[in-house]
């Protein structure tokens, strides 16, 4: 889950860091979107995933 948070948190650094006015550079608008979605997909997984039972 850590990983997730961690994409997540990418995500919105990346689209923070677009030097274009209002965010509408590549990073505001395609990598950081991606990266994010990426990341909620990731938690969503961690999260309903079943774990082995050793028993």
């Amino acid at each position: 889950m850590f990983i997730g948070i961690g994409m997540i948190a990418l995500g919105f650094i990346l689209i923070g860091l677009d030097p274009e006015p209002h965010g509408n550079g590549v990073l505001g608008l395609t990598v950081g979107p991606i990266i994010t979605l990426a990341g909620f997909i990731f938690q969503f997984y961690a999260i309903l995933a079943k774990t082995e039972k050793n028993s």
